[in-house]
């Protein structure tokens, strides 16, 4: 691949990956425009890298806000490590499931039991888009109909339900490429009446906790694939990945602040209108062969 299309899909990467737009979805197409195979090992390995490159604008982003929120004593910490506990066993509790019943279909459509298979599939990406729109249009603007004077009269402190309700939704959108995580967790947090900032910090962390051992899955799968197919030059792959990594901590910066003005001033439904909008142009690529 080169360095432009990295770089490109780095920016695309790490602005869709935290707003609530689906990076699977976006990368998906990008690709596929710039006639790029994402399902080879080299490639597989620059999307584990640029995935990488998220979490640590994550981190940087929302730091000194977990530090005030969560982390200024063990009072306040203890209680939120036992909802992002219980968030994470309720992910599990809805993914694991959802997983083997996604396996079982694909294996009866012939296509082998590897839900990696939806990866390229945008006649499964269009529907999850659609329908991340319609939460998020919804979650929205029930939102705003509820606090119209803003941040300050919005919601109740975080609680379990909370948790429970966002840590589902997590799990349905893990397996699902264009269930967007972000879209699907923050608008369960406004449907159960969170505090839009408290919300936004909780989704996140909930994305932190789990993204580490999703990318250790995603690199297993790389070198197993690599393994297979007897190709691993892993030095000639790092060096575009780690230029991809970069690009995508910047550009996932920029989408955070962008994502916290818009949830702040309750523009949050428009997000789900361009999902909506998003789906169409996947459906018709479908359509037309890509």
């Amino acid at each position: 691949m080169s360095l432009l299309h990295v770089i490109v899909l780095a920016t695309v990467q790490g602005l869709a990956e935290l707003l609530p737009i689906s990076s699977s979805a976006h990368v998906i197409v990008a690709a596929k425009l710039l006639h790029e195979d994402m399902s080879t090992p080299a490639n597989a390995l620059l999307l584990v890298l640029l995935h990488t490159g998220t979490m640590f604008a994550v981190i940087t982003y929302f730091w000194r806000r977990w530090a005030a929120e969560f982390f200024s004593s063990w009072s306040r910490f203890y209680p939120f490590a036992k909802l992002i506990v219980l968030a994470s066993i309720c992910s599990a509790a809805v993914f694991l499931p959802v997983q083997e019943l996604v396996k079982h279909i694909l294996s009866r459509g012939g296509s082998g039991g590897d839900i990696e298979v939806l990866f390229n599939k945008l006649n499964w990406i269009a529907p999850a888009l659609a329908a991340a729109g319609v939460l998020i249009m919804y979650a929205g603007r029930r939102a705003v109909a509820q606090a119209p004077g803003g941040e300050a009269a919005d919601g109740t402190p975080l609680r379990w339900i909370d948790a429970v309700v966002m840590g589902m939704l997590q799990g349905l959108a893990i397996p699902f490429r264009g269930f967007s995580r972000s879209g699907a967790t923050i608008s369960g947090g406004l449907l159960t009446d969170g505090r839009r900032t408290e919300v936004e910090s909780f989704s996140f962390a909930m994305v932190v906790a789990i993204t580490p051992f999703a990318i250790l899955w995603e690199l297993r799968r790389v070198l197993r694939s690599a393994h297979s197919t007897g190709a691993a030059n892993w030095a000639r792959w790092l060096e575009p990945g780690l230029v991809g990594m970069v690009f995508s901590f910047l550009a996932g910066l920029l989408a955070l602040r962008w994502l916290s003005r818009w949830l702040e001033e309750g523009r949050w439904s428009w997000f789900g209108v361009y999902c909506l909008g998003f789906a169409a142009v996947a459906g018709a690529l479908y359509w037309r062969g890509r």
